[in-house]
């Protein structure tokens, strides 16, 4: 079974541009517009990556983080964010997140780079 992914995201366009490229890709994807619907999903099947909007209302980056690796420790923890929020983008790093991007990065290296966000090797 292809690996699948799940996307904490309330942006429109940044959803619309992951969801068209992991459609590219064949890869099945999830989205949630808050911690708690993500984590809802991630028990309910957990995935072989997220990637996390870190702008998201109300986001605390450590406890999403945690209860991920509780519940799949493979998991990869994509997150991306301001480049000029560089405190959230640090608690990020600080709360496991596998690689921690700003936005534009993220935009950048998304075609080529979200199948191996998602595969098992880290």
């Amino acid at each position: 079974m292809s690996a699948n992914g799940l996307l904490l995201s309330d942006d429109l366009i940044f959803t619309s541009r992951v969801l068209g490229t992991a459609r590219d890709l064949a890869l099945p994807f999830r989205v949630a517009k808050s911690a708690d619907a993500l984590l809802a999903i991630a028990r309910a099947q957990p995935p072989a990556g997220a990637i996390v909007d870190l702008s998201n209302p109300g986001l605390n980056i450590q406890v999403l983080v945690a209860e991920l690796k509780r519940l799949s420790p493979a998991v990869r923890v994509i997150a991306y964010g301001s480049h000029v929020d560089t405190a959230t983008l640090k608690a990020a790093r600080e709360a496991g997140c596998d690689l921690v991007m700003p936005r534009s990065q993220f935009v950048e290296e998304l075609p080529r780079s979200l199948a191996t966000w998602l595969s098992p090797e880290k």
